[in-house]
């Protein structure tokens, strides 16, 4: 795990697509008395296309791109809770953002429990392989998962527990700075 200090005052959810980050990130921002940002929301916002769009028509680079600059954007603020795009980790200047802004959460699950999470969520979402979902998961978590483990203050296990616990679990990993209050 990485150390956990953070410089800012922000927290960051980390983690593949499916391990509940947005809803989550509402809970902990509301338990906190902050804001809250789904990056991918932005970005779509800001593009006025769908991230699945986004990917089939400028492919994934030019989607990390933007990624990037969305991030840069929202790390810029304080008091906020950020739920970010599950590939945000594969750039090392996203990582460096995120460390300068503040605590990052990991929210973890096993592939079985994605994949089950993902074919229950109507939202379309890019395929990253030409594996099956079970398949590309895997392996794309498998890529993954030691860059969250590296940046990540915490781990939060989200197997077998609702948004609420998962969100309890982040908060009591936070530093005691970010419980003080303004």
């Amino acid at each position: 795990m990485g150390i956990g200090s953070a410089r800012g005052l922000g927290v960051a959810l980390v983690g593949y697509r499916g391990t509940g980050k947005s809803t989550v990130g509402r809970i902990v921002a509301d338990r906190l008395g902050w804001a809250f940002e789904d990056a991918d929301e932005v970005l779509e916002r800001r593009v006025g296309r769908p991230i699945a769009s986004i990917f089939s028509e400028r492919g994934e680079p030019a989607f990390r791109d933007l990624e990037a600059g969305t991030l840069r954007e929202l790390t810029a603020r304080s008091r906020l809770v950020i739920a970010t795009g599950g590939g945000v980790v594969l750039r090392e200047e996203n990582r460096e953002v995120l460390r300068a802004f503040g605590f990052v959460a990991w929210l973890s699950a096993r592939p079985g429990t994605i994949v089950d999470r993902l074919r229950a969520d109507p939202a379309g979402r890019p395929a990253l392989t030409a594996a099956g979902l079970l398949g590309e998961v895997a392996e794309v978590l498998g890529r993954r998962e030691a860059l969250y483990r590296e940046l990540a203050g915490a781990e939060v296990d989200t197997e077998g527990r609702s948004p609420g616990q998962v969100a309890e679990a982040v908060l009591a990993a936070l530093p005691g700075s970010y419980r003080e209050g303004p």
